[in-house]
């Protein structure tokens, strides 16, 4: 273990973590924003997915703190990094230097001045997001008994989650726009060649992460939703996914997906 020890303090090694953590992040970001999209075939669908996904609760569990421990070592290490580099300068910088060639950073509003802050907000939003749907915090009383997908409605057609979550969205493109970016060169997968595709590689990443986590509370308010009385029965709801009703349900097989009418 003395090399993650001397990774850690060094300066190259700390960044080389934080890029690393930073992929396996935007790994699980992809992998729910493709989980989340099932909203839009349906509920049924969406509904098995978050069934299934849950009924591993064990592997569940393992992945929200493997996830929890990620995120604190990106932002810590990300701090420290940030932390180091400015008690290495005696003064600041008139004009910041950028990783990616030629270009320079004024102290303007871009993302690269201000990965570290937008990364926190990034982080408060993720609470506020647990709070939501995992631990059932901001309206319990609504969403008790509701299947997954009812739940996700009756709390993004909520006015200050909506906005919560559309301005949590464009600020997590927003790290991104620089960070996946970024996060090739300090892995050291650039090459001249293929510079042009790694440098708009952050950019398009972050706008169809940013944008598609967004669209969700747009289509809670634009669709015609009457949410149905919540059943003292019912299973906990979960935010997400039970795998033998996703495959055995009428709703997972090809062209057999029936809609619900709203209303």
């Amino acid at each position: 273990m003395s090399w993650v020890t001397n990774a850690i303090k060094s300066s190259i090694g700390r960044k080389f973590l934080v890029a690393c953590t930073g992929l396996l992040l935007c790994g699980f970001l992809v992998a729910h924003l493709i989980g989340n999209l099932l909203m839009y075939v349906g509920p049924e669908v969406y509904n098995n997915y978050a069934h299934t996904l849950h009924s591993q609760e064990f592997l569940i569990k393992i992945a929200e703190v493997g996830l929890l421990l990620l995120f604190i070592a990106h932002l810590w290490l990300a701090i420290e990094a940030s932390s180091r580099n400015r008690a290495a300068r005696e003064t600041r910088y008139a004009v910041k230097k950028s990783k990616l060639p030629d270009r320079k950073i004024p102290f303007a509003i871009t993302p690269e001045n201000y990965m570290l802050v937008s990364g926190i907000i990034v982080l408060i939003f993720l609470c506020i997001h647990l709070g939501d749907f995992t631990f059932n915090l901001t309206m319990p009383e609504k969403i008790a008994g509701l299947e997954p997908y009812d739940k996700a409605i009756v709390i993004m057609r909520s006015p200050v989650s909506a906005v919560a979550y559309v301005i949590g969205s464009l600020l997590l493109m927003w790290h991104l726009w620089h960070g996946a970016t970024s996060m090739f060169q300090t892995l050291g997968l650039r090459h001249p060649k293929y510079d042009g595709l790694t440098q708009n590689f952050g950019p398009v990443f972050a706008v169809i992460i940013g944008f598609g986590f967004a669209t969700f509370p747009v289509y809670a308010w634009l669709i015609p939703y009457d949410p149905p009385a919540p059943s003292p029965n019912a299973p906990e709801a979960h935010g997400e996914p039970d795998l033998h009703s996703m495959q055995t349900s009428p709703a997972w097989q090809p062209f057999s997906v029936e809609k619900r009418v709203p209303g």
